[in-house]
C-alpha cells in the first residue's frame, strides 16, 4: 500500500533565470534565421513556463505523472517541477463542518434531532487525493453516519430509561469523546486528522417536543412537591417537639391529629392561607 511522500522541486527562481535565457536564444534565432532552432527555443519555453507552480502556506500539490504518484510537495514557495506532472492542491488548513440538525432515534426510539461541529485537516495527501473519492464529501456524509450511530447508543434524557447513567443531553464530555472517537476511525481511511468533534444542537423532534415538555415540567413539579411535603412534615414535627417539650399547651390525639392537618395545609398549599382568628376557647 502506497504512502504519502516527500517530493523535493527545484527553485522557481532559478528557472525562471534559465527561462530569461531560452527567451534570449529564441528571439537571437528569429533574428539571424535559423528557424529550426527558434522553434526548438518556443518549445522549450512553453514547456518551461508550465513546469512553474506556487504553494502557499498551509497548502500542498500532489503529483502525478501518467498515473504515477511522485510526491506531495508541502513546502511553500515558488517552485519548478517536471512540466508534463498533474498537480493537485490539498489544503492542509484546519477547517469547520458545522452540521444541520438530522432527526434520528435515540436509544428507545425517541425522535430526536441532533447536530455537531467537528473541526479537521488533511495529514495524509496521499489518502485523500487517491483512497476516497472527493475527500470533503466524505468527510460530511462519515460525520452524519457517526452521529446516527451515536444517538442510537444513548437515550436523550433518563425520563424513561431511568438505569442511563449517560444521556445525550447531560453526557458531557463522555458523549463528545465517544462521537470524536468514531468520526476519527470513519476519517482515518481518507487521511483526516479530527481535532475536535462535540454535539452542538440537540433536541427532541417537533412531533413530541410539546408532549415531552410538559412532561418534564410535571416531574419538576412532582419533584419540587416532594421536597415541600419532606420539608412540611420536618416543620410540624418541630412544632409538636417544642411545644411538648416547653409545655406551652398540651393535645390530646385529636387535637394533635387536628393542628397537624392545619399545619400541613398551611405548609403545603399553593397560594397563601387566609388565617381565621378564634376569638373563642381553644375547643371552640
Amino acid at each position: 500500500m502506497k504512502q504519502e511522500k516527500s517530493f523535493k522541486p527545484f527553485s522557481g527562481y532559478l528557472l525562471l533565470f534559465v527561462l530569461l535565457l531560452i527567451i534570449a536564444g529564441t528571439v537571437l534565432s528569429f533574428i539571424y534565421g535559423v528557424i529550426w532552432s527558434g522553434i526548438v527555443f518556443a518549445v522549450l519555453f512553453i514547456l518551461t513556463t508550465h513546469g512553474f507552480t506556487v504553494v502557499n502556506p498551509n497548502e500542498s500539490a500532489v503529483l502525478v505523472l501518467f498515473g504515477a504518484y511522485k510526491g506531495t510537495i508541502k513546502e511553500n514557495g515558488f517552485f519548478w517541477v517536471n512540466p508534463f506532472f498533474i498537480r493537485k492542491r490539498i489544503s492542509l488548513r484546519a477547517r469547520n463542518f458545522d452540521s444541520e440538525p438530522i432527526k434520528v432515534n435515540d436509544k428507545i426510539g425517541n425522535p430526536i434531532k441532533i447536530g455537531c461541529v467537528l473541526v479537521w485537516k488533511v495529514f495524509d495527501t496521499y489518502k485523500a487525493a487517491f483512497d476516497v473519492d472527493e475527500y470533503e464529501h466524505f468527510v460530511f456524509v462519515q460525520s452524519d453516519a457517526a452521529i446516527r450511530k451515536l444517538a442510537g447508543l444513548y437515550p436523550y434524557d433518563n425520563l424513561e430509561d431511568h438505569d442511563a447513567v449517560i444521556t445525550l443531553r447531560s453526557g458531557g464530555d463522555e458523549v463528545n469523546e465517544k462521537l470524536e472517537k468514531e468520526i476519527r476511525e470513519r476519517l482515518e481511511m481518507a487521511g483526516i486528522h479530527v481535532i475536535e468533534a462535540r454535539i452542538n444542537y440537540i433536541a427532541y423532534a417537533e412531533e413530541i417536543a410539546g408532549a415531552m415538555l410538559r412532561r418534564q415540567q410535571a416531574t419538576a413539579v412532582v419533584a419540587a412537591r416532594y421536597k415541600i411535603v419532606e420539608g412540611a412534615v420536618s416543620m410540624v414535627e418541630m412544632a409538636l417537639e417544642q411545644l411538648n417539650d416547653k409545655a406551652i399547651v398540651v393535645f390530646d390525639e385529636e387535637r394533635k391529629a387536628a393542628m397537624v392537618s392545619n399545619l400541613m395545609v398551611v405548609l403545603c398549599a399553593d397560594k397563601d392561607v387566609s388565617p381565621v382568628v378564634n376569638t373563642g376557647t381553644l375547643h371552640q
